[in-house]
């Protein structure tokens, strides 16, 4: 779990020694080479035969699960869950420090029917099918808010790494680390395995200054991941800077809830989902 927070926060171990910043930090789940990201979620092995080298190219090591199928299915639960983590995956990138990298068609399911050593296939394993853009539209347009969240809101953009500095004018740290009571974390709980759930806390405001002198200024997000493949786990939501309540803005477990005010202290999450809620920052 520490690993995931250190990549979330931008890889301060891998950058800051050098004096480099958090935009340095190339984020990605998939690149050329490997799986998309539809096949990662669709494929257990790598199946490479068309290549010609009787399967023995390509990584065997794709860290990828079928959830039950091997290949594509019609199978609504599997589909369901499937579609859950790719959103899960693209949330977890682009709402991290850093530069996010995604592969072009991932946004829509493309897939290489599980080769994941396609160098050598110049025909429809490689190829862009755009009609997918039209079947995987809701999954587009999750992409599309995505890429909007992040641009619009700065807290995603940090220009420092975090060190639990207070922000300007206010006690509040920059970022604070909660497991599912609201509490921040302990080194204990840091370093127990089957620790699986995880909330990050952005706070906004007056983030920091640009390169002109003018404040950076931003609404504070909060961050729910669960990674637990078990029952659901309710999470109890910290008080907001303003004594109001958090306002929903997406939970991959349950994508038909629309943005709304949130009233209720506690909040149950879905087994392996991200749920982000904001709070406005005070004009």
């Amino acid at each position: 779990l520490g690993a995931f927070a250190t990549r979330l926060a931008g890889s301060s171990d891998l950058y800051e020694p050098g004096g480099r910043r958090p935009y340095h930090s190339i984020n990605f789940i998939t690149s050329h080479d490997g799986f998309p990201l539809n096949d990662l979620v669709s494929y257990n092995g790598k199946h490479n035969e068309v290549n010609g080298e009787d399967n023995r190219d390509g990584d065997n090591n794709n860290l990828s699960y079928n959830y039950g199928v091997e290949g594509a299915t019609r199978h609504k639960g599997i589909e369901r869950i499937r579609v859950r983590q790719i959103k899960n995956m693209l949330s977890t990138m682009m709402l991290s420090q850093g530069v996010p990298m995604m592969l072009s068609g991932d946004e829509c399911r493309r897939t290489q029917h599980g080769n994941n050593n396609a160098y050598c296939q110049d025909n429809e394993i490689t190829w862009i099918d755009w009609n997918l853009a039209e079947s995987q539209e809701s999954l587009v347009e999750f992409t599309r808010s995505l890429a909007r969240l992040r641009h619009e809101h700065p807290v995603f953009r940090r220009r420092r790494f975090f060190h639990g500095r207070k922000l300007q004018g206010r006690d509040v740290p920059e970022v604070a680390w909660l497991d599912p009571t609201g509490e921040e974390m302990t080194e204990e709980a840091w370093n127990e395995s089957f620790v699986r759930c995880l909330g990050v806390l952005l706070t906004g405001g007056k983030i920091d200054v640009d390169e002109e002198g003018e404040e950076i200024i931003g609404d504070t997000f909060l961050l729910l991941f669960n990674a637990d493949h078990g029952e659901p786990i309710t999470f109890r939501l910290p008080a907001t800077a303003s004594g109001g309540v958090w306002n929903l803005v997406f939970d991959t477990g349950r994508p038909d809830l629309d943005p709304h005010p949130c009233t209720a202290p506690d909040y149950e999450m879905e087994a392996c989902s991200v749920v982000v809620f904001t709070e406005p920052v005070a004009e």
